[in-house]
């Protein structure tokens, strides 16, 4: 198979699509990798690097998406980078389509784009390994994170995560236990904060008690999140549906009633956010206020740390990338169940999952 890997175009978004040990992998069974000129800049992969893997570098992007019957990307296509890809080939990539603009989605369908959504990728017991590895790190990043967000000199009320003898830590709450709150906490009481994490799930909530004897668990409610933002300091979102657009949680009631200065790290932005007062921004403008409150909502967060994201990403994706390289789409798509479920578009229509039956994860994990 011919396989394309495009640098990215999206502001702030330094990963790529496939590292050097990939394309490694990938020539020495026989495939075509096509990788464009600097793709791999960001995350620390040189032209050379990519060349001793077996690539052929590739300085357009026409040429990178033209020569390709598998785009691997990384971050959603851009309007023009979708116009690139040819007629009836294959897209793969975090796309989160169900917060995509929806001209994006016509031109999948109208060029009969087999788009394979990395974050869909589910193993029988449920899991879903590809995402789950960028979850830890976005999960990390909350920490440290809020810890700057909450200093003075960035507009917030001045305090340490930890605290000190005699000076209590801060009150974190976290909505979602699963892979990316379950990192939050870990990072978070790491600090010395005080983490309170909420759930739909009693299992998820079991779970990460059991992990973390220290915090506090609530089933998420309504009620009980309004209780517990009222007296926050940061309060994360680590809501995810996959395939779906996240549900808001947090109504702007509940945001207006949070202690002035204090902040929201809405993890779950990449789906459309779950605070009503949520709206997308990027690493070079991180921040607004809203109801008093500072409100952090960058999608790509794990983007900034570019080498440790594609290494990460790469450890999970690499065998699905194998797989659908080795049998060719439709057939990984007839065989694997769990490269099915992450099928968005094929054959000019909305792909739908009539022939497997997947176990979903809970409504609050991520």
């Amino acid at each position: 198979m011919d396989i394309g890997v495009p640098k990215e175009r999206r502001k702030f978004e330094f990963r790529v699509g496939l590292s050097p040990a990939g394309v490694e992998m990938l020539t020495r069974q026989g495939h075509a990798c096509f990788v464009e000129n600097e793709a791999g800049t960001g995350a620390g992969f040189s032209d050379q690097d990519y060349e001793h893997g077996g690539a052929t570098i590739v300085y357009s992007p026409e040429e990178a998406y033209g020569r390709a019957g598998l785009v691997l990307k990384f971050a959603r296509p851009l309007q023009n980078e979708l116009e690139w890809i040819p007629p009836g080939k294959a897209l793969a990539g975090f796309l989160y389509l169900a917060s995509s603009r929806q001209d994006r989605i016509d031109t999948l369908l109208a060029k009969k784009i087999t788009s394979i959504a990395w974050e869909q990728v589910q193993l029988p017991d449920g899991s879903r390994p590809v995402l789950s590895a960028l979850s830890q790190i976005g999960g990390f990043m909350t920490a440290q994170i809020a810890a700057s967000l909450l200093q003075n000199n960035d507009g917030g009320k001045g305090i340490l995560l930890g605290g000190l003898p005699g000076v209590p830590p801060a009150e974190v709450i976290i909505l979602g236990a699963g892979t990316a709150g379950r990192n939050a906490t870990r990072a978070f009481i790491g600090l010395g904060s005080h983490v309170t994490v909420l759930d739909q799930s009693i299992e998820a909530l079991q779970r990460i008690y059991e992990q973390f004897s220290c915090i506090g668990t609530m089933v998420s409610t309504e009620r009980n999140i309004e209780r517990c933002c009222a007296y926050a300091d940061v309060v994360v979102g680590a809501v995810n549906v996959p395939g779906e657009r996240a549900p808001i949680i947090v109504k702007r009631s509940a945001v207006a009633k949070m202690k002035p200065r204090s902040v929201i790290i809405d993890l779950s932005i990449d789906q459309g956010g779950c605070f009503e007062t949520s709206r997308p921004t990027r690493h070079d403008r991180p921040t607004y206020v809203e109801e008093g409150v500072i409100h952090y909502c960058v999608p790509n967060i794990p983007g900034v740390v570019a080498r440790t994201s594609t290494h990460a990403f790469m450890n999970f994706a690499l065998p699905f990338i194998s797989e659908i390289a080795n049998l060719g789409v439709d057939q990984a798509i007839e065989k694997n169940p769990g490269i099915a479920a992450s099928v968005n578009t094929r054959n000019g229509e909305i792909f739908k999952l009539t022939r497997f039956n997947i176990k979903g994860e809970e409504r609050h994990g991520s």
